[in-house]
Formats: C-alpha cells, sequence, structure tokens
C-alpha cells in the first residue's frame, strides 16, 4: 500500500496533467482539497450533534461515532494531495457510502470478536454470561475459570 499507493497517485495525476494541462491539474487538487474540507468540517458537526442527541436520548451513539470516524478518514484523505485520495475521501462524504463502510466494517469486526460480560446475581449468587448479541448463558464456577 505504501508503494502502489503513491505509484498509482502519480500516474494519475501524470495522465490528468496531460489531459488539461499540469496548473489547472494542481488548481483541480487544491481546490478539491478546500472544499473537501469544508465540507468535512460541516458535515462533522452535524454527526457531533447526532451524537449529543443520541445520548441525550439514553441510547449508545455507535452509528454516529462511526460516521465521525468515517469523516475524519475522509479528511484526511481529502488533505494529502492527490486523485485517488480524493475521490475516496469526497466518497466518504456521502452518507450511503459510510452506511456500507459501517456494514462492511461490523462485519468485519463481529467475526473477529466476541465480548462477553458476566453478571452475578447478588441474591442468588448465579453467574451468567451475557454475549454481545444478547444471549445469556448461566455458568458454573469452574466455567468462569477458564
Amino acid at each position: 500500500m505504501f508503494v502502489l499507493g503513491p505509484l498509482l497517485e502519480l500516474y494519475v495525476l501524470v495522465q490528468v496533467a496531460q489531459a488539461v494541462g499540469v496548473l489547472p491539474a494542481l488548481v483541480i487538487l487544491a481546490l478539491v482539497s478546500v472544499i473537501g474540507a469544508a465540507l468535512v468540517k460541516r458535515q462533522g458537526l452535524a454527526a457531533l450533534a447526532r451524537v449529543r442527541t443520541a445520548l441525550a436520548a439514553g441510547t449508545v451513539p455507535d452509528d454516529e461515532l462511526a460516521d465521525g470516524f468515517l469523516l475524519l478518514v475522509a479528511g484526511a484523505l481529502l488533505i494529502v494531495p492527490g486523485f485517488v485520495t480524493d475521490a475516496v475521501g469526497l466518497a466518504l462524504l456521502l452518507a450511503p457510502v459510510r452506511r456500507l463502510a459501517r456494514r462492511l466494517a461490523a462485519r468485519r469486526w463481529s467475526r473477529r470478536r466476541t465480548v462477553r460480560v458476566i453478571r452475578v446475581d447478588a441474591a442468588t449468587r448465579v453467574r451468567t454470561v451475557i454475549d454481545v448479541d444478547g444471549q445469556t448463558t448461566p455458568v458454573r464456577r469452574p466455567e468462569l475459570e477458564r
């Protein structure tokens, strides 16, 4: 990625410069960075407002936080000069693309991670394992020590 990415960016820059000229290609790169930064700021503030609204409603703002992270990635990609990174950064500014990225990331992480919480009932001393999907399983003490 660190070798092929810059080579791809250089290739695309040369192709665009040959098609429209060197100065117009550089102006396009600069304009996309400036306009993209303004869009990222605007959408980032909107995502922050959605996080605050979700927290005020007492819900976990998981989608809103994921959107905020993806907007941060979009901003970083738009700062890096290059047409390919600009295209990916601009694509991440679109809500359907972010939704798709969230789904892909959730699918990938759900296969790799199993989150379990052990709850102990104070009155009965029964231990229960709660998986991330909400399933509960009563367990005996030796199973907890594994």
